[in-house]
C-alpha cells in the first residue's frame, strides 16, 4: 500500500508539472521587450502588421534585409523552410532567413567588402546565442551592419557598436517572430535554400 501511494503522489506530481513544462515551450510565449523600453537601444526601427504566410516562390520585400513578411513553407524540397543560423561569407536566401526571423533568429548583417575585422567582430556576436543568430553579407542594403529581428531593424556604421551587441542578446532566440522556440540551428544550408527557391521557380 505504502508503494503505491508513493507511486499516486509521484504521479500526481508529474501532472501538476507538466502544464508549466509545456508552457515553457509554447509558441505563445511572452514577446520581449521594446525597444524603447530597453535602456541603451536606441534607433531601432519597428514594423507591424506583417504577413506570416507561407509562399513557395520568390518575394519581394520592401526592406533590405527583409524584416518579416510572407516566407518558405516549413519543409523545402531537399531540407527544411528556414535558414540555419550560422555565419556566411555568402548572401543567404531571404525567404528562408525570414523563416528564420519567425522563429526567433537574429540576422546580423554587412555590406559586401566589410573588412575582415568587421566581420569577425560580427561572428563574434553570434556567439551570444549561435542557435538563433545568423550573419551574412546583404548587398544594397541601407547601412554598413544591421541587426534585424522580426518586426526590428537596427542600422549602425560600427561593427562593434554596443547598440548591436544589445540588440542580439535581447532577440535573439525572443518570441518576436510569434513562435518562440521554434528551432533555427537545424534548417537548411545555403545550398539547399538555393536550390528549393531555383525549383519553386525563383
Amino acid at each position: 500500500m505504502r508503494t503505491r501511494t508513493t507511486r499516486t503522489h509521484r504521479w500526481r506530481r508529474a501532472l501538476l508539472a507538466a502544464p508549466v513544462l509545456l508552457a515553457s515551450c509554447s509558441t505563445g510565449a511572452k514577446r520581449p521587450p521594446a525597444p524603447d523600453t530597453v535602456t541603451g537601444l536606441s534607433g531601432v526601427a519597428t514594423f507591424s502588421g506583417l504577413s506570416h504566410d507561407h509562399v513557395a516562390k520568390a518575394v519581394t520585400y520592401p526592406q533590405v534585409p527583409p524584416v518579416g513578411g510572407a516566407h518558405w513553407p516549413p519543409q523545402a524540397s531537399h531540407g527544411y523552410g528556414w535558414q540555419r543560423c550560422a555565419v556566411y561569407t555568402e548572401p543567404v536566401v531571404d525567404e528562408f532567413a525570414v523563416h528564420s526571423l519567425e522563429h526567433g533568429a537574429v540576422w546580423l548583417s554587412y555590406r559586401p567588402g566589410a573588412s575582415a575585422a568587421d566581420v569577425a567582430a560580427l561572428a563574434v556576436l553570434a556567439a551570444v546565442n549561435p542557435a538563433y543568430v545568423l550573419v551574412s553579407p546583404v548587398p544594397d542594403q541601407a547601412a554598413p551592419f544591421m541587426a534585424t529581428a522580426w518586426g526590428l531593424q537596427l542600422s549602425a556604421t560600427d561593427a562593434r557598436d554596443p547598440r548591436l551587441t544589445l540588440f542580439t542578446g535581447t532577440y535573439a532566440g525572443g518570441g518576436q517572430g510569434g513562435e518562440k522556440g521554434s528551432d533555427c540551428a537545424h534548417g537548411s544550408s545555403l545550398e539547399q535554400a538555393r536550390q528549393a527557391l531555383q525549383e519553386g521557380g525563383g
